[in-house]
């Protein structure tokens, strides 16, 4: 038992580090619940079960991303990483099966319990993942065009952003809050903020078989998507921002995460050491967690502390 616990505890801390991921979908779901309220009005607060099933059904949905990688990057892990997790036999590709459909069991039913209404925006986010899973049957076309596989693929954040905004709008039965399509946009672009941050290395750190942006495009164009992206998913917020009547923090906010984002960026093309290529990971992360958390959680509760 204590083996069996032991190996699925280097499984997460490898491939899905629980406590870090947690931390970023909280600030994912809360905000987008929050803001969800935001347009609704004033008075307009989520209820306790919607943040927690909101929070939790994210949670395990980026999990099924991580299982869907598992699965469909099989082949080329046992080639060229074989020091991951299921390439070594830590675990298999059955024991993950297992866990999927668990996390899929568990959304049904917490989805089933807060409002059934619920089903078919999770049934889209599932089918749109499944499709992800199997590259869209395309997986040869998708390989050679890494712009069209980026974007097709992070399509499933504004899925999973919607389907999180109706724990709150569609379990009490009222029509999507208008103005939230500009948040749905915003998550877009920074699931590719994410994306390329994440796949953005210094030279010594390529690895044989791993396509990063750094290695397909260059340094140089890798950092100016990243840039573009940040640029992007900041200018969404800021109209997302106006439909909630926080343009004016939100907007200075920008600035200076955008103006900390162009140093970190300059930095590595200076000088693409290991550590500055991975404070390009760590930034959009950070960028994340506080864009998310200043758009929609933190003005929900304070106007919630002045309300009592």
């Amino acid at each position: 038992m204590r083996l069996e616990s032991n190996r699925w505890w280097i499984y997460q801390r490898e491939r899905f580090p629980v406590f870090a991921h947690a931390a970023l979908i909280f600030a994912f779901s809360s905000s987008a619940i929050s803001y969800s309220a935001l347009l609704r009005g004033p008075g307009a607060t989520p209820s306790r079960p919607a943040w927690l099933i909101a929070f939790v059904s994210a949670f395990l949905s980026f999990l099924q991303l991580r299982l869907a990688d598992e699965f469909k990057d099989f082949e080329e892990d046992s080639r060229y990483r074989p020091y991951r997790p299921v390439s070594r036999g830590l675990v298999k590709l059955s024991d993950l099966a297992r866990v999927w459909i668990g996390s899929i069991v568990l959304q049904f039913l917490l989805a089933l319990w807060l409002q059934p209404r619920l089903l078919p925006l999770l049934l889209l986010v599932w089918a749109y993942l499944g499709a992800m899973s199997r590259e869209f049957f395309v997986k040869s076309w998708l390989k050679a065009r890494p712009f069209t596989y980026m974007w097709t693929h992070m399509l499933i954040m504004p899925l999973i952003d919607l389907y999180t905004t109706a724990c709150d709008w569609l379990a009490i039965r009222v029509h999507i809050p208008h103005g939230l399509f500009w948040f749905l946009l915003m998550s877009f672009f920074n699931g590719m903020v994410i994306e390329l941050g994440r796949k953005i290395r210094a030279p010594q750190d390529e690895e044989k078989g791993v396509e990063t942006y750094s290695f397909l495009w260059g340094r140089r164009k890798a950092v100016l998507a990243w840039w573009t992206a940040l640029l992007l998913t900041g200018l969404f917020a800021l109209v997302a921002a106006h439909r909630a009547g926080l343009e004016k923090p939100i907007a200075l906010l920008l600035l200076v995460l955008l103006a900390i984002a162009a140093t970190i960026g300059v930095r590595y093309l200076t000088n693409p050491a290991t550590a500055r290529a991975r404070l390009i990971e760590t930034y959009s992360g950070v960028w994340s967690l506080v864009l998310y958390l200043s758009l929609g959680t933190i003005p929900l509760l304070y106007r919630m502390v002045m309300r009592a």
